[in-house]
Order: structure tokens, then C-alpha cells, then sequence
């Protein structure tokens, strides 16, 4: 293989479609828009949800139900993911956190009782499901709400 004989990868040179340089271009005069009309107009296009002045159909539903602005969401941690760690470990949100258990804490960290625990451990977290608690407990370990 030669300098003259690379070529780019398909598709990977595009030239700029440049509107309204004259009819040889193909967008000429008109540049592409058509003639007249709300989408020819400068500034002249409509968006999303408009229906022609009808009025829109998420306007016309009926809305239902009730969202609470001071909602706090966990992030949850399952007992088969404290196994991980060494017998003995004080298990806290920043070791999560640290050892990649958990991506980030939301509104703090909440212990789920799914899988099994075969580790004494202490576990520091802010909520814990009635489950985890027993299982955590029954292994011999200890939990701390902080």
C-alpha cells in the first residue's frame, strides 16, 4: 500500500449541501422549501404536538393519578452483592460505592433482602427492607441505620 493509494472509508467524505447558490445546484431558488406556505417562512415551523389549531391530543386526555415532587429514590443494594466483601467488613455507602457494588448513591442506599448472605458483616445503610435485616442478623452480623 502506497500514500496515492489510500482512500477514506465510504460515506466518510460529505460535502455540505450549500441551499440557494442557484439552479445548478439542484437547491436553487426556492432552496428545497417549495413555494409559500408556513414551512417556506422563515422561523416558520411547527412543533412537536401541534395538530393544525386542534387541540392536541395530550391536552384533550384526560390526566390522572398524582406525582409527588419529594419523592426520595434509593439506590438498593441486594444481600447477594455484600457477599463480595471480606468476613468482618464494615460495609458503608462510600464502600459500595468505591468497589463498584453501586454506580451512585441517589437519596441514600437501602439493603434488599433478594439472594443470600453468608458473611458476618456490619452494614451501614439508610433503610433496610425486614428481610435483609433478619438475614443479616441470622448470619451474625449487624446493621446501622445512619
Amino acid at each position: 500500500m502506497k500514500l496515492h493509494e489510500l482512500k477514506g472509508a465510504e460515506g466518510s467524505r460529505k460535502k455540505r449541501n450549500r441551499v440557494g447558490r442557484g439552479m445548478a445546484t439542484g437547491n436553487g431558488k426556492t432552496s428545497g422549501r417549495g413555494h409559500k406556505g408556513q414551512k417556506a417562512r422563515s422561523g416558520g415551523n411547527i412543533g412537536p404536538g401541534f395538530e393544525g389549531g386542534q387541540m392536541p391530543i395530550y391536552q384533550r386526555l384526560p390526566k390522572r393519578g398524582f406525582t409527588n415532587i419529594n419523592r426520595k429514590e434509593y439506590t438498593i443494594v441486594n444481600l447477594e452483592t455484600l457477599n463480595r466483601f471480606d468476613e468482618g467488613t464494615e460495609v458503608t455507602p462510600e464502600l459500595l460505592l468505591e468497589t463498584g457494588a453501586i454506580s451512585k448513591v441517589k437519596a441514600g442506599v437501602k439493603i434488599l433482602g433478594d439472594g443470600s448472605l453468608d458473611k458476618k458483616l456490619t452494614v451501614k445503610a439508610d433503610k433496610f427492607s425486614a428481610s435483609a435485616k433478619e438475614a443479616i442478623e441470622a448470619a451474625g452480623g449487624q446493621t446501622e441505620v445512619i
